[in-house]
């Protein structure tokens, strides 16, 4: 069996970066006025900010079939006869099945393991699966610490805007215009019970009271130092450094690695969003 890694760029990381490590990645789209760019390759965070600020309606997209097709039967024409993926989840974006159906049609064998997210839990698990494929572990043992990883993440959003996630049909519009309306700020979240799909988790009136519901659930998740905790921002540096103090600060021996919220999800929350991302990594 001759595997090929493949994901996507929802791990906020170039089609460069995953070569050097031996994976294959593929770029979603972003829409930008009717015209549609490679995440991370031909447009990068600093793009799509400017583009929020300047109130540029975007969209996202998964990356090209004609892209997923070549990249697929260019593996096969190199001896490849399986293909690996994790790629952003199933609830956000159908580029999992157009992986599988691609494959099909090109006659490869198709894995492919739901993160139930994105981001640093999509990087992490792919990363994961190359490792420990190299290190002679089965499919099965790869499959099964793959799933034990998503099952421990939550990806939890606090939003500031909520028209993105209205125009992006993330959100009704009741809820949305509620939202603006009332000054509520909606706790939403993204994990394997809720199928990788945005659920609501709570409304408060404020930002500290939103953090420290956050942090309360951290903490009942059983959340602790052999955690991977990432605090993310739209454009929100000073915000972001705040709140993860304040995580710090209530869970002894937590360690905070902070980001720029990748482009396929800060398109539709919009700037001034703050997300927190908690998983257990690989056991050592």
């Amino acid at each position: 069996m001759k595997i090929a890694f493949v994901t996507d760029s929802g791990t906020g990381r170039s089609k460069a970066y995953w070569a050097e490590k031996g994976i294959y990645s593929l770029p979603l789209q972003i829409e930008v006025n009717g015209h549609s760019f490679d995440e991370e390759e031909t447009i990068a965070i600093p793009d799509v900010l400017d583009n929020l600020h300047a109130k540029l309606p975007m969209k996202t997209s998964l990356p090209k079939l004609g892209e997923i097709e070549d990249l697929f039967e260019q593996l096969k024409k190199e001896g490849y006869d399986t293909i690996f993926a994790v790629p952003i989840c199933t609830g956000l974006s159908s580029t999992m099945n157009a992986m599988e159906m691609a494959a099909r049609m090109l006659e490869i064998e198709f894995i492919g393991v739901d993160c139930y997210s994105t981001a640093v839990v999509q990087a992490d698990m792919i990363l994961t699966a190359k490792k420990m494929w190299d290190e002679g572990k089965t499919m099965e043992e790869i499959i099964r610490e793959l799933n034990r990883i998503a099952a421990s993440c939550d990806t939890i959003l606090l939003v500031d805007d909520l028209n993105h996630l209205k125009k992006g049909g993330r959100l009704t519009p009741m809820a949305a215009a509620l939202g603006g309306l009332l000054k509520i700020k909606p706790i939403l979240h993204l994990n394997m019970e809720t199928e990788g799909r945005i659920d609501v988790l709570d409304k408060v009136r404020t930002m500290n009271r939103a953090q420290d519901y956050v942090i309360s659930r951290l903490k009942n998740l059983g959340v602790d130092q052999d955690y991977t905790v990432i605090v993310a921002h739209v454009d929100a540096a000073e915000a972001a450094q705040k709140y993860g103090e304040k995580i710090k600060n209530a869970i002894e021996g937590v360690k905070i690695r902070y980001i720029d919220l990748v482009s396929a999800v800060s398109v539709h929350t919009g700037l001034g969003c703050l997300a927190v991302q908690a998983f257990r990594p690989r056991f050592s």
